[in-house]
């Protein structure tokens, strides 16, 4: 235990408060506004971790969809063009007309 005295900055606290000064928290932290502050905030955390949570999900299942189904199309694509580039450059190597 160290004593009070001995501490060095900070400010220190009274250990107990007056009872005029508690029961006036008391009063305000019970008031019928405070709580419904206290429901209101609860009720928005829930929204919002509930939201970020859905929100989430739907990113993932974007995600996902784009790498199973779009990148292997695009792929495709750029192998299609570059075979097309080849068959062009032989063409005129060869000297024939390029094929369409």
């Amino acid at each position: 235990f160290i004593p009070m005295a001995s501490r060095r900055g900070g400010v220190s606290l009274p250990d107990k408060l007056s009872n005029n000064s508690s029961s006036i928290l008391t009063k305000i932290s019970r008031s019928s506004i405070v709580t419904r502050n206290k429901e209101a905030a609860d009720d928005a955390a829930f929204i919002t971790k509930k939201l970020l949570r859905s929100i989430g999900k739907a990113a993932w299942i974007t995600g996902t969809t784009f790498l199973v189904l779009v990148v292997p199309l695009i792929v495709e694509i750029d192998c299609e063009q570059q075979l097309n580039d080849l068959e062009l450059q032989q063409a005129n190597l060869l000297g024939t007309p390029a094929p369409k």
